[in-house]
């Protein structure tokens, strides 16, 4: 990913975490937009750069399909976000992502990849079941 790529997907990918934390942490949009940008900034703060933190864009014969972001900064590499672009979604790309970056965790001696799902994104959820991803822990919430 270029300089300029990374700046385009950070723009992108944080109002659409602000968009789903929003709700989930009962959240105005303002401040879910706000909240999303400190947490990227806190996360990424050398951007593409930053140590420990992969950011990869993914290509299908030099089209982009899609992104993935994982961090190495805790012994076990985590998922921060895989995105398939929309005009991309329902081709495979998702899973060859995630496959290719399990592939290179593994290919640096990791033995596992953890990542989080909102509870409402059936699309994910029903990728990572079908790759082996198995629940660790579970958050749930009720309204009051």
């Amino acid at each position: 990913m270029t300089d300029d790529e990374f700046t385009v997907w950070r723009a992108h990918s944080v109002e659409d975490y602000a968009g789903a934390i929003g709700p989930a942490r009962g959240l105005d949009p303002a401040t879910a937009l706000e909240t999303a940008s400190q947490e990227f900034e806190q996360l990424l703060p050398a951007g593409r750069r930053t140590e420990n933190q992969w950011v990869w864009l993914a290509q299908h014969e030099d089209e982009p399909v899609g992104t993935l972001w994982i961090s190495t900064h805790r012994p076990i590499p985590f998922v921060y976000l895989l995105e398939v672009l929309p005009e991309q979604r329902g081709k495979g790309y998702g899973r060859s992502i995630m496959l290719a970056g399990e592939d290179e965790c593994r290919s640096r001696g990791y033995e596992h990849l953890a990542l989080n799902v909102f509870g409402d994104n059936a699309a994910a959820i029903s990728l990572y079941d079908s790759l082996g991803y198995v629940v660790v822990t579970q958050e749930m919430r009720k309204a009051l």
